[in-house]
């Protein structure tokens, strides 16, 4: 389906929280090609880097539990065998910031994304299951200020029964010839009204079937917007960190949004107990593959100075040094509380 004869983006990737903080996912396009601005909209990681301790190394977590780790299991088609190892990564500074080219990735999209799945989860209760809908508008709209994209989008939405969820904000898309160039589009996920259940599966569309599809189609006439509605959420986390990670941000707004709430989902009407939320963040801390207890900070006072300096390193060198400082004895749990 185009608009404009623009194709749709359909890349529809959900990488997991283990690839993405392992750097074993990448985007197809947002790090391997060069700068892409439009005006004051920038594509996301494109930014400067907000300042010296980005990326930088903070402290190292793991396991040493041995005591659970007296298995074998296979990791990538090799059988490794865990019996007397601990388990440690490093973890580095991050300011958060979606321009940061060193922490979009693993800093602000990653924390981001999980505060959409908590609250997508905690909706879901009350709308059943939320939908990955991409809204593509016609080129008539492209020249409109960021409030008028909005405000054709919150249009558009209404009309088609789209009641509520996150809407990330696309400015460009990518193609191997043209590279990054200016297409607003937006990502939502969110909820339907009557779901999207009817049409899902249904080999034909009936005109005046009531279903999202019917309504898409009539209104389509009528505004020019296309929504398309993408397969069954896998994860909800993997769907909005890889919109996240090739979104657009504003470069003249000191904090600028996104994704943004709207609807049944807004800050005003959809009202959460902070409890569920620490709930959900218990529940999603960092785990040892090996055993699954919690990762706790821990020091090295091994004897391989040469190769520990690896941890004092930026991002990026997380794959070199993971797992390499496997004797236990060469390592020692601390107290949170205590600090470098």
């Amino acid at each position: 389906m185009t608009v404009d004869n623009l194709e749709f983006d359909d890349d529809d990737s959900e990488p997991s929280l283990k690839e993405i903080l392992s750097g074993d996912f990448k985007s197809p396009s947002s790090l391997n090609v060069g700068y892409a601005t439009f005006g004051v909209f920038q594509l996301v990681g494109h930014g400067k880097q907000t300042n010296e301790r980005c990326g930088t190394f903070h402290k190292t977590v793991g396991c040493s539990r041995v005591e659970l780790h007296e298995k074998a299991v296979f990791e990538k088609g090799k059988l490794v065998n865990f019996s007397g190892k601990g388990f440690f990564r490093p973890v580095f500074y991050s300011c958060d910031k979606p321009s940061c080219p060193v922490c979009y990735e693993r800093g602000w999209a990653v924390r981001e994304a999980k505060s959409i799945e908590f609250r997508l989860l905690e909706a879901s209760k009350r709308w059943g299951v939320a939908e990955h809908i991409i809204v593509g508008l016609p080129s008539k709209y492209w020249g409109l200020s960021y409030a008028g994209l909005i405000d054709v989008l919150m249009k558009a939405l209404r009309v088609r029964g789209i009641i509520g969820g996150v809407h990330i904000f696309h400015g460009f898309r990518y193609s191997v010839h043209r590279q990054w160039y200016w297409s607003p589009h937006f990502h939502v996920i969110g909820f339907i009204l009557g779901g999207y259940g009817k049409c899902r599966g249904c080999p034909h569309c009936k005109k005046g079937c009531g279903g999202f599809v019917d309504r898409n189609y009539r209104m389509n006439e009528v505004d020019g917007v296309y929504c398309k509605v993408k397969g069954k959420r896998k994860s909800l986390y993997g769907t909005a960190w890889y919109q996240l990670y090739h979104g657009t941000v504003r470069t003249d707004k000191k904090r600028f949004r996104v994704a943004r709430w709207f609807g049944v989902c807004s800050y005003r009407k959809l009202k959460i107990d902070k409890a569920l939320r620490k709930e959900y963040d218990a529940l999603h801390k960092p785990k040892c593959p090996i055993c699954g207890s919690d990762l706790v900070r821990h020091e090295y006072r091994g004897r391989q100075a040469s190769i520990i300096a690896w941890f004092r390193m930026r991002r990026g060198f997380r794959d070199s040094v993971k797992g390499v400082f496997d004797k236990v004895s060469d390592w020692s749990e601390l107290s949170e509380k205590r600090s470098y």
